[in-house]
């Protein structure tokens, strides 16, 4: 779904810089049109989707030699589009699922686990991504190559990973009609269960709240 006009004619759809363009182009397209929520039902396996896409872009450029910026200082590349509405959008989509819990660093195994939300990971990533489209666009091809793998190792990287684990999850207990082990800790208050009565809960929830507004039917 990449702009076709983002090229010029004389540019080589084979060259790397053309083809990590045309991967994020199409995923701020594709991202942007399930925020309108025409389709709330497919929400997460299209952002499973987009995400999942967008992470071999990042891998191409993670493996990739780095690059080196053409001039010392980074040129301004305008002001940022504003994406608190595609935040309240996405919220709003994926509201009973939109908190998870994330470890920031594998390696560091007493890190607790802290609360995110898609909603907000979603926003950072799009941000990050304009930023260095509009060096792209600008004609500033190696900039917008060393801004995209610079932020894929600082930021929407580890933020797309974390993103895609969590959708795939939600899928997971969907699909394989596997209860949550407890419902919505990561934000509310709630008073002490038992076992089988957390079990009975969440497998309600996991049904009415989420796999029904997400259009996801539970496994037989």
């Amino acid at each position: 779904m990449s702009d076709a006009t983002l090229h010029a004619t004389s540019q080589n759809p084979d060259d790397f810089a053309v083809q990590v363009a045309d991967q994020v182009e199409s995923f701020l397209v594709a991202v942007t049109e399930v925020a309108r929520g025409d389709e709330p039902g497919s929400t997460v396996p299209f952002l499973l989707l987009e995400i999942s896409q967008l992470l071999l872009a990042g891998g191409r450029l993670g493996a990739h030699e780095d690059f080196v910026p053409d001039e010392r200082y980074e040129p301004d590349p305008g002001p940022e589009p504003d994406v608190d509405g595609l935040r309240e959008n996405f919220a709003r989509l994926l509201e009973p699922v939109d908190v998870y819990s994330e470890v920031f660093d594998p390696y560091e195994p007493r890190k607790a686990p802290v609360p995110a939300r898609i909603s907000d990971d979603l926003a950072d990533i799009i941000t990050d991504l304009r930023h260095g489209m509009a060096h792209y666009r600008a004609g500033r091809t190696t900039e917008a190559l060393w801004w995209w793998q610079f932020s894929y190792f600082s930021n929407w990287g580890s933020m797309a990973s974390a993103v895609l684990r969590a959708l795939q999850s939600v899928l997971i207990h969907v699909r394989l009609n596997q209860p949550l082990e407890e419902l919505d800790g990561l934000d509310t208050d709630q008073t002490p269960m038992g076992d089988e009565t957390l079990e009975f809960e969440a497998g309600r929830v996991m049904a009415e709240e989420i796999g029904a507004p997400l259009g996801i039917r539970p496994g037989s």
